[in-house]
């Protein structure tokens, strides 16, 4: 039966597929594998269904997913079958995960497909930024020589290299742990006293503590992670502490997705589900354990010679991965259980695929939604330092939004959605080859040209169909839906109120009718067996919602500056490097400034992670600046709620434009069609 057909049927269960938001109505007794074929979701498997290759693992969610007003029960599935219990004996499985080919749907449920069961994997955008740090890292390579033990003066082995410590490094009152000890006496020996050690001094007044030990002068290297753990991806980057070489970057979709899209749903989730951030914690952290494992074999490296990491997250984030219940940033005052720095045991946090003694820096936050990575993009781009007024934007599931200059700066979060991830979007995806990810559409003929991940050529190209054979064109991501709602603003299918046009008011088949409302063919492959990409008006309603929240926050900040424009715009985030700044203004997603005065920072929340591992004095300092830093809280101020639905309309129903003027003129369109303006269109709509 058709996937959309809207049958409620008790015979019918409700299938909900992350990270894509995929949804549909089947039978009872359907396959999930069959499901997602029908629904188009990107699930592996190559076995034609016998439970042998074990591509389309998936992960059932349990429980209330007040996102999605779906209950899942226990008996959502088929039951465990022989199948896969002699695939789970003979190679593995990991707990919780079915086989898509086994597993048949029973009732309402809320499926998960992990990034090795898709076929088409991700595409990471948050790689790390060129940026030259000063080195000074916590966790550093030390050679020493230590004295020899004495009958006349009986001191312990471990005592005397401290006192080698103190006098050939200045470091003073180290301590290690039970497991060092045990190998110290063996090292001293066999190195005839002398050693290298691996010391981790963190900042402020912690304690020296020695990490690891080799006989003898040790020439290799130890290493550091910085991880930006966002809502929807986490990010790493492999550095070489001794001089701040990134050896390798990796990522991968945050396996919490399944929880809910967005950070709210997150703690929805735990609020309907007694111990379901337990559940999270536990899902992040494996998940941060096999990135680990996968960046460190990625590198030519073992994991154990990864000896500390740095996390920058969003308050929900940082406390899943602490282990702390979220429940109070879901509701006034949004109190954090911590806002100060954090240093641990990697053990403490469960993350044994890195070295045993390893150690883990979690930066402070600023307030109860402005978490740990808005500090790091403070520490990276340092408005504190700027002499003109900067607005820095980092775009995801939740936009973090900083403006200021050496006088003051502000800070605020702004609850953007997961729709500029390409999720919530008719034929949105994550970013992977064959995802398309650029767009531009003719204004006189409304013609598309688009390229996709993957490919160089665009789609009018010579040789763009065999350019992506492999791939296919297979959806739009984040970055797609943005140009293409901007281009149909441009191209006047689209008008201020977000309206798409009939064919008759656009002049273009293209524009095709979808119910009582119109959608934009951008892509039509089914006469090769591919999918038909349209951009429908719940997908444009879908990003008028998340870019209405983005320049709220911004013109929060604004009024509580005191300013009506701001001199420069930064974008950061994988946002900011995969999206045009003109295509950002006609959305009305950033406010009005100079094209060449709006620059993309990259992933600037990975680099601040990335100083904080090389440089233990800029942990000071961005200790000392989030105090310094004024959080607004747009979830009870009045204003923003103004601001919210005057941004509704593309780019914006009061605010003027006037630099984006200069180089785009927007059609003066309306293809509002109630009340007495008959079906023609021409009477305007209000505001």
């Amino acid at each position: 039966m058709s996937s959309e057909a809207p049958d409620h049927a008790a015979e019918n269960a409700l299938v909900i597929f992350t990270p894509s938001g995929k949804r549909g109505r089947f039978p009872l007794g359907t396959p999930v594998l069959t499901v997602a074929r029908q629904l188009g979701v990107d699930l592996d498997s190559v076995c034609g269904g016998r439970g042998i290759c074990s591509k389309c693992q998936i992960t059932p969610g349990y429980g209330e997913f007040s996102k999605h007003g779906v209950t899942v029960q226990a008996d959502a599935l088929s039951e465990w079958n022989s199948v896969e219990e002699r695939y789970k004996s003979k190679r593995g499985l990991i707990d919780g995960r079915r086989l898509g080919c086994q597993a048949k749907v029973m009732g309402d449920v809320v499926i998960d497909v992990p990034p090795e069961s898709q076929v088409h994997k991700q595409v990471i955008r948050k790689s790390a930024t060129e940026r030259v740090i000063a080195m000074d890292p916590a966790t550093r390579l030390l050679y020493v020589e230590v004295a020899e033990p004495d009958m006349h003066e009986p001191t312990g082995d471990f005592e005397r290299l401290a006192i080698a410590l103190r006098d050939q490094w200045q470091v003073a009152d180290v301590s290690a742990d039970l497991a060092l000890m045990r190998r110290l006496q063996p090292a001293l020996r066999k190195g005839d006293w002398k050693v290298t050690v691996a010391l981790h001094q963190g900042n402020h007044d912690a304690t020296p503590r020695i990490l690891d030990i080799w006989p003898g002068f040790y020439e290799g290297s130890i290493y550091g992670l910085a991880i930006d753990l966002g809502s929807t991806t986490i990010a790493a980057h492999l550095c070489d502490l001794k001089d701040g070489r990134v050896l390798a970057s990796s990522g991968l979709m945050n396996p919490q997705i399944r929880f809910g899209e967005d950070l709210m749903s997150r703690v929805s989730y735990v609020m309907m589900n007694p111990g379901g951030d337990v559940e999270m914690t536990r899902t992040v952290r494996e998940a941060i354990n096999g990135l680990a494992s996968a960046i460190a074999t990625e590198a030519g490296i073992h994991p154990r010679q990864i000896y500390e990491a740095v996390f920058v997250c969003n308050p929900v984030m940082h406390h899943l991965l602490l282990g702390i219940d979220p429940v109070e940033l879901g509701q006034a005052p949004f109190a954090l259980a911590t806002s100060g720095s954090l240093s641990l045991d990697a053990r403490e946090l469960d993350l044994a695929n890195l070295n045993a003694s390893a150690r883990v820096y979690i930066l402070p936050c600023i307030a109860g939604h402005v978490g740990a990575d808005a500090a790091a993009v403070a520490l990276s781009e340092q408005p504190n330092k700027s002499d003109d007024m900067v607005l820095i934007v980092d775009v995801g599931t939740n936009a973090e939004i900083l403006l200021g200059n050496k006088t003051r700066v502000l800070a605020c979060s702004s609850p953007t959605g997961p729709a500029f991830e390409g999720a919530q979007i008719s034929s949105g995806q994550r970013a992977a080859p064959g995802a398309i990810e650029r767009v531009e559409i003719d204004p006189v003929t409304k013609e598309p040209r688009f390229r996709v991940i993957g490919s160089d050529l665009w789609s009018d190209d010579p040789g763009f169909a065999e350019a992506t054979a492999t791939s296919g064109i297979t959806g739009i991501c984040g970055s797609g839906i943005i140009e293409a709602v901007a281009e149909m603003r441009m191209a006047g299918l689209l008008d201020p109120g977000g309206l798409i046009g009939s064919p008759e008011q656009t002049g273009t088949w293209r524009t095709t009718p979808e119910g009582r409302t119109h959608s934009y063919v951008l892509h039509d492959g089914t006469a090769d067996g591919g999918p038909r990409i349209l951009v429908t008006q719940g997908d444009i309603r879908a990003i008028q919602l998340a870019k209405s929240a983005l320049y709220a926050g911004a013109r929060l900040l604004m009024d509580e500056m005191g300013v009506d424009k701001v001199d420069r715009v930064t974008l950061a985030g994988a946002f900011g490097a995969h999206i045009s700044p003109k295509h950002a203004m006609v959305l009305g997603m950033i406010p009005d400034a100079p094209l060449n005065k709006v620059t993309s920072a990259g992933n600037a929340a990975g680099t601040g992670a990335r100083i904080a591992l090389c440089n233990v004095a800029a942990r000071n300092q961005i200790e000392a600046t989030v105090h310094e830093i004024h959080k607004v809280e747009t979830a009870i101020e009045p204003k923003f709620q103004e601001h919210f639905v005057n941004a509704n309309a593309i780019p914006h129903a009061v605010d003027p434009f006037p630099e984006l003027s200069l180089i785009v003129t927007l059609p003066v369109v309306s293809f509002n069609t109630s009340g007495s303006g008959g079906a023609d269109g021409r009477r305007r709509r209000r505001g």
